[in-house]
């Protein structure tokens, strides 16, 4: 029973990490190479879009890595599971603020305020995806290791 729980976690935090070091390395980059008011109107839909791809990841993945702890996987899946449970809260509390000022429909799309808010909201997605990178790595590493 341990294992679907491990293969769940797994899956889940990769996919979640993988989805996160792309926004970070690739599109979010090549989104601040834009204009400010560009950068910002592809940055919301984009944002919006991948929500819904993330939060379940995470969510699944850190249930999974809980259960796989619970059944016997050892002290490596509630960490883990708590690194990759931990983007959400994170993301909650720190993230969403900057999220509501950048989608707030009285921002002006063009100022330096919306530059800074698009700047800072990479740092912090970036510490999203190093907390899921490293949990995906210690799951993995947990499934080859002895």
């Amino acid at each position: 029973m341990l294992e679907p729980f491990q293969f769940v976690a797994t899956l889940s935090a990769t996919l979640f990490a993988g989805a996160a070091i792309y926004i970070s390395v690739v599109e979010h980059p090549a989104r601040m190479g834009l204009d400010t008011r560009s950068a910002a109107r592809e940055w919301a839909p984009s944002y919006k879009r991948a929500t819904w791809l993330q939060a379940p990841l995470a969510i699944v993945s850190f249930l999974a890595g809980a259960g796989a702890w619970v059944m016997g996987g050892g002290f490596v899946w509630l960490i883990a599971a708590l690194l990759i449970g931990a983007v959400v809260p994170f993301t909650l509390i720190v993230v969403k603020p900057t999220n509501e000022q950048l989608l707030a429909e009285e921002r002006d799309l063009d100022s330096a305020e919306t530059r800074r808010l698009l700047e800072r909201w990479g740092r912090l997605h970036a510490l999203r995806s190093i907390a899921s990178a490293v949990a995906a790595v210690l799951m993995l590493g947990s499934l080859i290791g002895p």
